[in-house]
């Protein structure tokens, strides 16, 4: 169960290698979080995160998970609330793509989008089913600031995440008062811990002389806001809290206005 505070005591990563999952896990387990289930393709990254997180004091397991093949969601996912209840679902796996390439090889952007939004439609509501049976629990979906405007530079992968962020702020009005919580995370850019490397094609520049902080974060900042969200209920988190209004700006600027703006 929660906390007083909202925080789990058990979570549920989908995607377990992701630099943001992974943040925010460290980050909850200094908190509460005693139980933490990674799913992913197995790999030595996913063993490698799973040996980090229990030299902090977690009980970590690892699951065999792929995201391209839902049929095999239900049985996979339902092994884990098999073993008692879950506080937290963070959906986290997703691809970037190549944007250039994708136009070129269109079974690489089906791609994309079968591991962004079908794949994660499917683990969405199989979790989401999986934690109304319970009566509680968080949904937690990364979605992305690129989800609210299609961009020349990344169209592809905006119109996954466009469709995934449509469908979990459905499933939260659809959940909406079974005891469920849906959250659906924006983040900017997200820097590399200890890198600087900005994953994507150009997906940090310049905002006609804006400085570029508000374009970008860093997982670190992402879970510091997911863990507030929990805290408050929150139904959307932007990551920083400055790309609401910025993204509202742009949202409803006309397309021949955004099209000469330096953001695509």
């Amino acid at each position: 169960m929660k906390d007083a505070f909202g925080l789990p005591q058990s979570l549920l990563v989908l995607g377990g290698t992701s630099e943001i999952a992974l943040a925010t896990a460290r980050r909850l387990i200094t908190r509460r979080t005693r139980t933490v289930w990674l799913a992913g393709r197995p790999s030595p990254a996913l063993e490698t995160a799973a040996g980090q997180l229990r030299a902090r004091g977690a009980e970590v397991h690892t699951v065999a998970f792929d995201a391209l093949d839902p049929d095999s969601h239900e049985t996979v996912l339902g092994k884990v609330f098999a073993e008692g209840d879950v506080d937290m679902v963070l959906l986290a796996f997703g691809v970037p793509g190549d944007q250039a390439s994708d136009e070129r090889d269109p079974a690489s952007a089906v791609r994309v989008a079968q591991t962004n939004y079908t794949g994660a439609l499917s683990a969405g509501l199989v979790s989401a089913r999986a934690l109304q049976a319970q009566g509680h629990g968080s949904l937690v979906v990364l979605s992305s600031v690129a989800a609210e405007r299609a961009r020349r530079t990344d169209f592809i992968y905006g119109s996954s995440k466009a469709g995934l962020d449509t469908f979990a702020q459905g499933l939260g009005d659809a959940l909406h008062g079974t005891g469920v919580h849906v959250m659906v995370v924006r983040p900017a850019t997200v820097v590399r811990s200890g890198t600087g490397v900005r994953p994507g094609p150009g997906r940090a520049r310049l905002l006609g002389g804006l400085p570029e902080a508000p374009l970008t974060t860093t997982p670190e900042a992402v879970a510091a806001a997911i863990e507030l969200g929990l805290r408050c209920r929150s139904e959307t988190v932007w990551v920083p809290g400055s790309l609401r209004l910025l993204m509202s700006a742009l949202r409803h600027l006309p397309r021949g206005v955004f099209r000469r703006l330096p953001v695509q």
